[in-house]
């Protein structure tokens, strides 16, 4: 027997045995027939598939609810903010309000609150005693000049301390002010003096003004004297004329006497116009609501 014909007979043994193989069902794959197959004990599974408009509510939902978190947790802050600015704390809460934090705004506000003219001031039942500037809500006061970005050690150390006549006649208040407000050296700038003096002789006609709110249309000041940093100033301020949504002011500001025999120095003096705006119907309204 030749050698090709042996080669040939051997292929054919074993391709018949692969055949035979696959054709026979091993032990392993007639169980998993038997188990799997349908029968009287033996129901086949079947998967059931949610329909599509069920999984597509579903889906759009959990949108929804995830969106309108992410819409509450950004509006919070805002929302906050907003309510404090329409409901401001009261005049009463303003001086609770502030707590000297190191040693200097303590001897600061006690100076303040043992001057002479203090006492006088809160004997007058007439004037409503406040610090404006804590109305301001505390998001909002790192973004305002007065209330904020000029307060500190070296600038404002304490807020300032105000009076005002319930009728709107008159203003005073009392404020320190540090060496880093100067214009030149040792000596307050005089624009600090001026914004000193708008917003003073605003608070000043408020309560004559209707919704308690005006602009200022007109501002003329004159100054004095040099205001040295590192001193009390004293705000005074007097409403002339009313007429409608306009009320004119006139004011000045003054060195406060760390001596009982001394006399104040006008420093600067001033003269203003401000008009209540139109749009102030609105604003309370939406306060009120």
């Amino acid at each position: 027997m030749s050698a090709p014909f042996i080669f040939s007979a051997a292929r054919h043994r074993a391709c018949s045995l692969l055949a035979s193989n696959l054709a026979r069902p091993t032990q392993q794959t007639t169980l998993r027939f038997l188990t799997t197959a349908p029968g009287p004990g033996n129901v086949s599974p079947t998967v059931k598939h949610t329909p599509f408009f069920r999984r597509a509510a579903s889906v759009t939902g959990r949108i929804l609810l995830f969106t309108a978190l992410g819409f509450t947790m950004a509006a919070a802050p805002a929302y906050e903010s907003a309510a404090t600015f329409l409901s401001p704390p009261t005049d009463a809460d303003t001086l609770d309000a502030f707590i000297p934090q190191d040693e200097d705004a303590q001897a600061k506000e006690a100076f303040i609150h043992s001057h002479p003219l203090t006492a006088s001031l809160r004997s007058n039942p007439d004037y409503i005693e406040s610090r404006p500037h804590l109305k301001i809500p505390p998001s909002w006061r790192r973004h305002n000049l007065t209330g904020g970005t000029l307060v500190g050690p070296g600038k404002m150390a304490i807020p300032p301390i105000s009076w005002t006549h319930r009728k709107g006649k008159s203003y005073v208040q009392i404020q320190h002010v540090g060496t880093d407000l100067c214009g030149h050296v040792g000596i307050i700038h005089g624009g600090f003096l001026a914004t000193m003096l708008d917003e003073g002789l605003a608070r000043c006609c408020f309560p004559v003004l209707p919704f308690n709110v005006g602009m200022t249309a007109k501002l003329e000041i004159n100054y004095k004297a040099p205001a040295m940093a590192d001193q009390y100033l004293v705000l005074r301020a007097t409403t002339v004329k009313v007429e409608g949504r306009k009320a004119w002011v006139e004011g000045h500001i003054e060195t406060l006497p760390t001596e009982p025999s001394q006399e104040p120095t006008i420093l600067a003096t001033a003269s203003a116009l401000y008009i209540s705006p139109k749009q102030a119907a609105m604003m309370a309204k939406l306060a009120a609501t």
